[in-house]
């Protein structure tokens, strides 16, 4: 019995032996049943029966059906002869229905595709091209058994094979970017597809689609050795994909095939660096210039030792009138009115104005001090009640973008017509050190699996993602427990989504998120093998063919997530190499939430939903059990970790300004006498100059709250700073000038406050009007963060100035008025004996510099030297300035230690797609029309330059263009979705439907008839009608195995229509290439640019279409790296503006000195062009935040060079390496004493703080800043007016000489008047002799009071 049974199993098994591979005969015909060997099939396993017998002569339906499905086989009705029925002409319609709609971008191939299966199934001569190799028996729905081919081998010659893989190749997905093929290779996918293994994918039968298996044999044209008898290899024609098809059908577009591209010229390599002679033409240029200025220097030194050389001759023939070694004229020389030119008067007016001003002003100030101090604070307090309206401005998209500027508009028209690009909560983890291991696959042989790619590691993912995804929290903005699917990104469910529909992208999703799919292992039979099959066999799968409905093992899973849409390798797995993705480092968990406005109550939801994320995650790593090392942001991450850095950072700040402030009190304090210590302190004083230097801060942002400017953490942080730096060298001045004059006789204290004041305070005025007119004009700048920095500081450092000239000379009176009577400085009621010396005290700063500093400095070697190396400092860092890096990685914004550091790099290393960018489209084109839908598709019939063929032309060149994966097209699709030879478009029949849409999923019975007809040109486009009517039906379409051309989740939101039905907004979605840093993420951004206005001009030319019609391209990232397209000219406009108010205040207040103006702006210039240059050497990029310190520098720059430049300016010495001395000396000591050494030890504290920003810009670049203005205000400054100042003014020597004139003229009377009366009694003259030797001697002294005063005050003068 067991042999009988073993016996009929092997003969239904086998092939009887009486068929014949002969022409006009069938080796099978007609349907017997479903295969009992496929199960889960997506389609019904339908397999034909076993049917040695010729061919049948077709006429009527049956004849119709095969010019339909066959169109190949037609030989005219009367003389058409096939090996299929009418039913199997209908199920492989079916069949080819759903691979044409993948393929239908391509007719030619398409018809390829059919062509073959038509020859397989229908051939007249299917004897000559098929072997049958399996059989079974099969019952039929009616009872009927009989034996059904379940298996059999089709020949076919690689001449055919070949070129219908070629004709296929690169038809793409528009919904994806991705190649068809791919979907159709199995576990090769695109790139290693080939025609043997593509038509070994069609033939398997666990692909749930094929109702057999097919083993096709790829034989070379010749080759006949191991060809059964009688079998010829099918050598039809394939047509090439850019060549038209029989039944009309258009040449295949350009995305799709390589052969319809016209000849694109390769496009134009990026412009290499600037060169000269061979070699670096920045470096050229600055050698040039270096050896020019040297050229002109030493020439000039050559003229002037043979000008000095002829003077002295003429000085030895006594014809020369006292000249110096610089040929100036000295003091003792007679001025001639006439000389004095209008210029030099105009000076000496504007000193004499200023001065006299100003020392009334400081009289009144210092008499009334308490009334003063009073009336300040009410100013202060008035400024400062803004503050309760402050609106410091955290959103970086506020802080950086302004709101007129393209990105901003482009990202404002997106999210209006758009949702914004959802928020991204993401992990990349790994597991280092974890061993991998071999695994033997069934189906796609051995594989290497990386130690992350292991059950229990996607187990724990799967736990790990499970436990977010129940996040639930009390809200109270919505009164209620709120979950993931209150602010999940839903894509097919957005209306009502439950926690299923939620986007969460991650490899358990390729298993459903089910531990049971994960568990899930059988029993396959594959070439006679068996095997086990888990897992592992479908994770290959699905990682090459995501968009995969059902796996191809006997698993029969699906890949697609549980929400309905594909996980793309990309965002499943990464740190692999050449799509080798089971050997990928790490594995990718995304949580997509909706992005809504800030004033939205479900964006408080959101961020709630992220705060508890972090708490998960964040405990999760800390878990000693957990086996991953991981990397992790949510959207909220970059500003929490700005924010939690900055408030860090608050208390090393105040360190800064204590430091500083210990300083000044120090510093400005008079040291007698140890018993007149705390007498002669300054600690009030200082205290004083700080609280001046916070109430001008808070009035500046006082103000601004009032009018509705809103503040930032950068201005909280630098302006202070500023405006401490510009205040304390104003108070050293200030005060120090005081310290060093002595009190005249019959003088009051009030009197003395005034004249010091009058001496110098057109100096401070002088260097704080330029800052102030500075950041005005700095105020012009388009970046936000800039202008609001401007205008903070400019009020604040016009506020410092006014307080100063308010509240600090009567501060400065008080402290006097207590040092006056020996009190204690913090115990007034405490006095201490000894009284304070009536000398000038000069400290120990300003006779060091005069004795020792400002000799060396000016000697005459020192000076060239200087010279040589601050030209030589000018040029190298002129070419480094042109070689400075532009941008800011967000990587510096963050502290150091933020985990935000680590994920940036786990996203640098092991991301393999960047972000996206959408084309956008405006309003005013007509999609509607052939015409319009011709400039957008890049299917068959679409223009070779459409807007979509443009983007495929820039991807072909990623590495310019910085686009990876072309754009997706919804017009693509959705003509694909219109064809009536697709599931996709029906209407219902009959019913109280009839007439209405009617999905792929419904019965076919119930939906007969097709939206469209078959084109006779084969070129489907809709009327505008038929446009307008279908569009919302394809957009609400669900995709599914029956129509993966749904548009409901990839377009739904992608195509934006009035009330009226017109399209005003529609978006294209490709995907950049990684962008690791600024530099790229701005030339990514101007490439699409370029791009997106080649497309706008094309499509302007479409009839119909609105000449402001604009596509542009938009990135979440754009309006942060936009600043850097144009920050160099921006910066250069900024720092521009700022330097002019340098020149021209300068040159106003000295009385329209041209010659100190501009030695005064080229020292500022070569301070600002050196600080670039260093920052190239210390790694600091240029950015706008380093633009704010840039502003910054000019205005502290002005510090350091416009008191020296006006000392010098307005001192009488006679010649100018005297003038550039006294000047070192006396000014020099307070600027490096107030400016200098002031700013350097608040920077040093910076360098502790925890933020990379404060540490590289503002520690790092301040630095540079001071050390820079410090070595160029006291160092090449005086060098360089001992070279080139102006000269002594006329009008202050002509003043002087008048003044010594009318002292001599008055000395004579009095010696005339004395000798009269020496005459009139002897007697008179003995008794008087001692008065009037008296008289004698201070007659002179008075007589030569006027000079010696006009000398001393001469010698004040530069102050």
């Amino acid at each position: 019995m067991f042999r009988a049974a073993a016996l009929i199993t092997f003969l239904t098994c086998v092939v009887p032996s009486a068929a014949q591979h002969q022409p006009g005969y069938c080796v099978f015909y007609e349907e017997c049943g479903h295969n009992p060997s496929v199960g889960g099939s997506l389609l019904p396993p339908t397999v034909p029966c076993l049917d040695y017998s010729r061919a049948r002569a077709l006429s009527g339906a049956h004849y119709k059906k095969l010019q339909q499905v066959c169109p190949i086989l037609d030989r005219g009705e009367s003389n058409t002869y096939a090996c299929c029925s009418i039913k199997q002409l209908s199920s492989l319609e079916m069949s080819l229905t759903l691979s044409k709609a993948v393929l239908v971008r391509c007719p030619s191939c398409a018809e390829n595709f059919a062509h073959l299966h038509c020859i397989n199934t229908c051939s007249p001569d299917q004897s000559q091209t098929v072997k049958v190799t399996k059989v079974m028996n099969v019952t039929s729905q009616s009872n009927v058994t009989r034996e059904a081919v379940v298996g059999y081998q089709a020949f076919l010659s690689t001449t055919f094979a070949d070129g219908s893989f070629q004709s296929c190749k690169n038809v793409r997905i528009p919904a994806t970017g991705g190649f068809a093929i791919a979907t159709m290779c199995g576990r090769y996918g695109a790139k290693l597809c080939n025609p043997q293994r593509w038509y070994d994918f069609q033939g398997d039968s666990s692909n749930g689609l094929a109702p057999l298996d097919i083993d096709f044999q790829l034989i070379k044209e010749g080759q006949t050795e191991g060809l059964p008898k009688g079998v010829i290899p099918y050598n039809g024609r394939a047509l090439k994909c850019n060549e038209t098809t029989p039944s009309g059908g258009e040449l295949c577009s350009c995305q799709d095939c390589q052969e319809s591209c016209p000849k694109m010229p390769p496009p134009a390599l990026p412009p290499g660096p600037f060169q000269l002679f061979g070699m670096d033409g920045f470096l050229v240029i600055s050698i040039i210039l270096f050896c020019l200025l040297m050229f002109a220097f030493l020439f000039y030194l050559t003229v002037s030792y043979l000008v000095r050389s002829w003077k002295k001759k003429d000085a030895g023939r006594g014809k020369g009138k006292g000249k110096d070694q610089n040929s100036n004229d000295v003091t003792q020389q007679a001025i001639d009115p006439s000389e004095v030119t209008c210029a030099e008067r105009n000076s000496m007016a504007a000193q004499a104005f200023l001065s006299k001003g100003f020392c009334r002003w400081g009289t009144l100030m210092a008499t009334y001090p308490l009334t003063v101090l009073l009336l300040s604070a009410v100013v202060v307090a008035v400024f400062s009640a803004g503050l309760k309206n402050i609106e410091l401005t955290t959103d970086p998209v506020e802080l950086w973008s302004a709101a007129d500027s393209r990105a901003r508009q482009e990202k404002d028209f997106h999210d209006a017509h758009f949702d914004p690009f959802f928020r991204t909560n993401q992990l990349i983890l790994t597991a280092p050190g974890r061993e991998g291991h071999i695994y033997d696959s069934l189906l796609f042989g051995v594989q290497n699996f990386s130690g992350i790619l292991s059950k229990d590691l996607i187990i724990e993912l799967l736990k790990l993602q499970t436990e977010i995804q129940n996040i639930e929290f009390w809200s109270e903005d919505l009164n209620r427990t709120a979950s993931l699917k209150d602010v999940c990104f839903a894509p097919l469910n957005p209306s009502n989504p439950n926690l299923a529909d939620c986007a969460v992208n991650s490899l358990p999703q390729y298993f459903q998120n089910s531990v049971d799919n994960i568990n899930a292992k059988v029993n396959m039979t594959e070439l006679g093998v068996t095997k086990e099959v888990d897992w592992r066999d479908h994770l290959i799968y699905c990682l090459n063919s995501p968009l995969s409905f059902q796996d191809i093992t006997d698993l029969r899973m699906s890949c697609m997530a549980d929400y309905g849409a594909p996980v793309f390798s990309f965002l499943a797995v990464g740190g692999y190499k050449d799509d080798d993705y089971t050997n990928a480092e790490a594995l990718i968990m995304t949580f997509s939430l909706n992005n809504y406005a800030r004033d939205n109550p479900k964006y408080r939801v959101a961020m709630q939903w992220e705060t508890e994320f972090l708490k998960i995650v964040q405990a999760y790593q800390k878990n000693p059990a957990a086996n991953f090392t991981f990397a992790y942001m949510a959207e909220r991450s970059l500003e929490d970790e700005i924010n939690r850095t900055t408030a860090e950072d608050i208390p090393i700040f105040m360190i800064s300004y204590a430091v500083i402030f210990v300083y000044i009190s120090v510093a400005l304090g008079e040291y007698s006498s140890w018993k007149r210590i705390l007498v002669d302190s300054k600690f009030l004083v200082g205290l004083g100059g700080i609280l001046v230097v916070g109430c001008s801060v808070l009035a500046s942002m006082g103000f601004y709250s009032w009018i509705g400017i809103p503040s930032s953490l950068v201005i909280l942080q630098v302006v202070p700073f500023l405006v401490l730096a510009v205040g304390a060298d104003n108070i050293f001045i200030f005060v120090l000038e005081y310290q060093r004059d002595v009190r005249r006789p019959q003088e009051k204290r009030e009197e003395q406050i005034g004249r010091v004041l009058g001496n110098v305070a057109p100096s401070m005025l002088l260097c704080s009007l330029s800052e102030s007119v500075c950041f005005f004009l700095g105020a012009l700048s388009t970046m936000p963060a800039v202008k609001t920095f401007a205008l903070y500081a400019a009020l604040a450092v016009l506020m410092d100035f006014i307080l100063q000239m308010t509240a600090f000379v009567a501060l400065l009176s008080l402290d006097t008025r207590r040092q006056d009577d020996n009190r204690c400085e913090l115990l007034c009621c405490v006095s201490v004996s000894t009284k304070r010396p009536h000398a000038a005290n000069e400290g120990f700063l300003l006779p060091l510099m005069r004795k020792y500093y400002a000799p060396v400095l000016l000697h005459g070697y020192t000076r060239i030297i200087v010279m040589v190396v601050f030209i030589f400092m000018f040029c190298g860092s002129l070419f480094l300035m042109f070689n400075v890096t532009v941008g800011l990685d967000q990587e510096l914004a963050m502290p150091q230690g933020s985990y935000m550091l680590d994920y940036f790099q786990y996203l640098y290393k092991y991301f393999e797609v960047g972000v996206p960018v959408y084309f956008v489209t405006k309003k005013g084109f007509n999609f509607t029309t052939v015409d319009g839908m011709n400039a957008v598709c890049s299917s068959v019939g679409c223009d070779q330059f459409s807007l979509t063929q443009k983007i495929q032309y820039a991807a072909n060149h990623p590495e310019l263009s910085y686009i990876a994966i072309p754009a997706n097209s919804w017009v693509d699709d959705f003509i694909d979705w219109l064809n009536p030879g697709s599931r996709c478009c029906r209407l219902y029949t009959f019913g109280p439907n009839a007439g209405k849409f009617c999905p792929a999923s419904q019965s076919g019975l119930l939906c007969l008839t097709k939206c469209m007809a078959i084109p006779a040109d084969g070129v489907l486009r809709p009327k505008v009608e038929e446009f307008n009517r279908f569009l919302p039906d394809f957009l609400g379409n669900r995709p599914d195995l029956q129509c993966p051309k749904g548009g409901l989740g990839a377009y739904d939101k992608a195509v934006v229509r009035d009330p009226s039905g017109e399209i005003i907004a529609t978006r294209f979605m490709a995907y950049h290439v990684p962008l690791t840093n600024s530099q790229e993420f701005t030339a990514a951004l101007l490439k699409t640019r370029e791009l997106a206005h080649n497309i706008t001009m094309g499509m302007r030319n479409i009839k119909g279409t609105s000449p402001d019609f604009e596509v542009f391209p938009y990135t979440v990232t754009n309006v942060f790296y936009e600043q850097y397209l144009t920050i160099v000219p921006e910066g250069l406009f900024n720092i521009g503006l700022c330097l002019l108010p340098t020149f021209v205040v300068c040159c106003l207040l000295l009385g329209l000195d041209l010659r100190s103006g501009l030695l005064n702006l080229i020292t500022i210039v070569m301070i600002t062009v050196d600080t670039v240059g260093v920052m190239t050497l210390w790694g600091i990029h240029y950015n706008a935040v380093a633009l704010i310190n840039l502003v910054t520098a000019v205005g502290i720059s002005v510090e350091f060079v416009s008191h020296m430049t006006r000392s010098f300016a307005l001192s009488t010495k006679p010649t100018r390496v005297e003038r550039a001395m006294e000047a070192t000396a006396t000014m020099g000591s307070a600027v490096f004493a107030g400016v200098a050494m002031t700013n350097l030890p608040g920077i040093l504290v910076l360098a502790f703080a925890k933020a990379q920003l404060i540490q590289i810009f503002f520690f790092r670049l301040n630095l540079v800043i001071t050390l820079l203005g410090m070595a160029h205000g006291l160092v090449f400054l005086p060098v360089l007016l001992s070279y080139f100042g102006p000269g002594v003014n006329k009008a202050v020597l002509l003043q002087l000489q008048q003044e010594k004139a009318k002292a001599r003229q008055e000395l004579e009377l009095r010696n005339s008047m004395r000798q009269t009366y020496d005459n009139l009694s002897y007697e008179n003259n003995e008794t008087k002799q001692e008065p009037t030797d008296s008289n004698s001697i201070k007659a002179p002294t008075e007589a030569h009071r006027p000079a010696q005063e006009a000398e001393s005050s001469d010698e004040r003068i530069p102050l």
